[in-house]
């Protein structure tokens, strides 16, 4: 399943939570004396999202990951430490670069027509490079933020201790009259210090400003320098006011709210106004912040508003995936039909943008437990699948060396049973991959083919020689049925027959495939001839036997004794005949065209026998009748 998680990655590094908190570090709440202290800029966490709307405006295009890697590495191995929007751009676009690579080679794969079960993602060397190169910038942001720490805390005391010193010389109105000078450097040394810690900033500049006004309070010294001091902070407050006023137009409601945190910044050091004029000024500066700062909320507001829907659409993914992942699989096309949809979502999820951070990893996490069990379930039956594969391959290819031993055989009927026999055992092997059961069936058909089409040349006189027995046959066959609407004597039409059967027996083998059809139209005409003329031979023969004994009776009674011995003994013989067939009849079996046809053969015959037997009968009974 890695080609699976590269398809899913995101980046959800704790780099995202500590620079989103850093960005706002620096920028404490701004509060005034001239007020009770209110927020400025809301609070921030580590939950507080990094938007896309913190990068600057332009950056750097990339055409290649090599590029992108190129320049990750010039960061990684020199001194500069990494801004944090440039990092996440990078990232954003190796990723983008890396996944549409993956995809362009995978459409290509099954383009040329290879098998989707066989297709695996080969490792990435840029990749594994890429990752290697941003443990490195991680670790120097690592450091860059523990040595940014140490000096905030190091600025803390520098200016608590500036604050101790005004502190002291605001005691008195004298104290800070000869303290001017020192005052003012004082003053200077304070903005030059940067950052402090964020959770000492708002109280360091309360006891800041407190202590500041209260050593300009007692200030009587040089009343002109102070008012110079208060006309000139209030041109510069003025212009920060009219700076924060016009963030109101800015589009970028994120890049404005920094901006305001700068300008707060430069607000606060700033002395003191005219004591008259602090609320006004205080107050003109706090409804332009005001202005910018929900603009700002409304802009995170939003952002988690969309992030909520976010996981609202990936859950749904994660759920359509889950449902898949449960449906039975009963085989490979129903295994490709269910990964093609599971691609299909996983192309959804790619387009779909940050849940709630808190969120975002388990939503991850979910969609790819459930993708990893279904393609997890899917190597695995494929893996029976291959061993079944290679087992049907093992039966096909003894088959197929079967059929070429035979193919050059010229025991045409014998070869032939056994080719149609493997042929038939094919059918029963299962399955095997379309490429190589293509080159075994045309191997195999190729060897069963050579021997038929071999035979086929050899048997082709035969075959012209079964034909035309078959044509004769068949006209003998109409003959016959002729002969039952014909008005001839008994004599002449069983004389007629014999002739009919003689010839057809003196011909040789038809097809095969006509064989069974002749033979039931052959014998269907025959009966219906005996059926028709048994009746009427047997009386004329009977008719004729009895004129005779009047001439045989003048011979003395010897001749008829003689006669009525002669047929006594005909009389036994048919008897006997009938009881052998009849026994034989018992021991036939009909579970075969060959079979029926020899039992209908030998029914006749014993029909046959029963009429001659009977006409005997009535001919002893006329002796006798005659000896009376």
């Amino acid at each position: 399943m890695d080609s699976q998680d590269k398809i899913l990655k995101q980046d959800v590094s704790d780099d995202n939570m500590a620079a989103a908190a850093a960005n706002v570090e620096n920028n404490p709440t701004v509060t005034a004396p001239e007020e009770q202290t209110q927020p400025i800029a809301p609070e921030a966490t580590a939950e507080t999202p990094a938007p896309e709307a913190e990068q600057p405006q332009e950056q750097r295009t990339y055409a290649t990951k090599q590029a992108v890697l190129d320049r990750v590495k010039e960061i990684a191995h020199s001194d500069e430490t990494p801004a944090k929007d440039e990092i996440d751009h990078l990232k954003t676009v190796f990723y983008k670069l890396h996944f549409a690579e993956r995809d362009a080679e995978q459409k290509a794969y099954l383009a040329a027509g290879g098998d989707p079960e066989k297709y695996t993602v080969m490792p990435d060397e840029q990749e594994e490079a890429f990752k290697a190169e941003m443990g490195i910038i991680r670790e120097k942001r690592a450091e860059a933020f523990r040595k940014l720490e140490a000096e905030k805390q190091d600025n803390l005391q520098k200016k608590q201790a500036i604050i101790d010193k005004i502190k002291m010389m605001s005691t008195s109105p004298e104290e800070a009259n000869k303290s001017y000078n020192e005052f003012k450097e004082l003053q200077q040394q304070w903005r030059d210090i940067k950052a402090v810690p964020a959770d000492k900033a708002n109280e360091l500049w309360r006891n800041y400003q407190l202590y500041v006004e209260q050593f300009y309070d007692l200030l009587n010294l040089n009343r002109e320098l102070r008012e110079y001091d208060f006309k000139k902070n209030l041109e510069q407050k003025t212009q920060l006011c009219e700076a924060a006023e016009k963030l109101a137009d800015e589009p970028d409601a994120v890049s404005a709210f920094h901006q305001l945190q700068e300008l707060h910044q430069q607000y606060r050091e700033i002395g003191p106004v005219a004591k008259e004029l602090r609320e006004q000024i205080w107050t003109r500066f706090k409804a332009a912040s005001t202005v910018v700062n929900k603009r700002h909320q409304q802009y995170f507001e939003n952002l988690r508003a969309k992030e909520e829907e976010n996981l609202t659409r990936k859950t749904a993914l994660c759920e359509q995936v889950e449902a898949i992942a449960k449906e039975d699989n009963k085989g490979a096309g129903d295994w490709e039909k269910h990964t093609k949809q599971i691609i299909e979502i996983q192309g959804q999820w790619k387009t779909i943008g940050f849940a709630p951070q808190k969120m975002n990893v388990k939503i991850f996490d979910r969609f790819r437990a459930a993708c990893d069990d279904f393609f997890g379930r899917k190597a695995e039956y494929f893996k029976t699948l291959k061993t079944t594969f290679a087992e049907n391959i093992k039966k096909k290819r003894a088959l197929v060396d079967q059929a070429k031993a035979l193919a050059d055989s010229t025991e045409w009927k014998s070869t032939a049973d056994k080719l149609i026999n493997l042929q038939k055992e094919w059918k029963t092997i299962g399955m095997v991959p379309k490429k190589v059961g293509d080159q075994l069936w045309a191997e195999f058909i190729g060897a069963c083919n050579t021997f038929f089409d071999a035979r086929n040349a050899a048997t082709a006189d035969s075959r012209n020689e079964e034909q035309q027995n078959l044509s004769q046959k068949r006209g003998i066959v109409d003959q016959l049925r002729q002969l039952l609407d014909a008005k001839e004597g008994a004599d002449d039409a069983q004389s007629k027959i014999q002739q009919l059967t003689d010839q057809y027996a003196k011909i040789g083998h038809v097809p095969f495939r006509d064989k069974d059809k002749l033979f039931r139209d052959y014998h269907k005409v025959l009966d219906a001839l005996y059926k028709q003329l048994n009746i009427s031979v047997s009386k004329q023969r009977l008719d004729n036997f009895k004129s005779s004994l009047k001439d045989m009776a003048k011979h003395g009674e010897d001749s008829l004794d003689n006669e009525r011995g002669r047929l006594m003994h005909r009389y036994e013989q048919l008897k006997s005949e009938i009881v052998t067939y009849e026994n034989n009849l018992g021991f036939l079996s009909v579970s075969s065209k060959k079979g029926s046809s020899l039992i209908d053969e030998m029914n006749r015959k014993v029909g046959k026998l029963k009429d001659d037997l009977e006409l005997i009968r009535q001919k002893i009974k006329a002796i006798d009748a005659e000896n009376k």
